[in-house]
């Protein structure tokens, strides 16, 4: 897991799309995707923490340029 990509490709796997025109939202539905993936045991520990490492730094990218 290195990039939004890797993220996106991941959901998709599972069958879950998200685009609702707000880039922010679609980062926090993809934590939540993300974690409910954790918790029902479909990723293991590293790839979830790099997960939420990319979705964060991501959102705090686009919170700067809104700016």
């Amino acid at each position: 897991m290195q990039s939004m990509l890797d993220i996106i490709h991941l959901l998709k796997q599972y069958g879950i799309y998200i685009y609702t025109k707000d880039r922010i939202g679609d980062l926090n539905l993809m934590e939540d995707e993300i974690k409910e993936l954790y918790k029902s045991k479909f990723m293991d520990t590293k790839d979830f923490q790099m997960a939420l490492l990319i979705l964060r730094q991501e959102e705090q990218r686009l919170k700067i340029e809104n700016q």
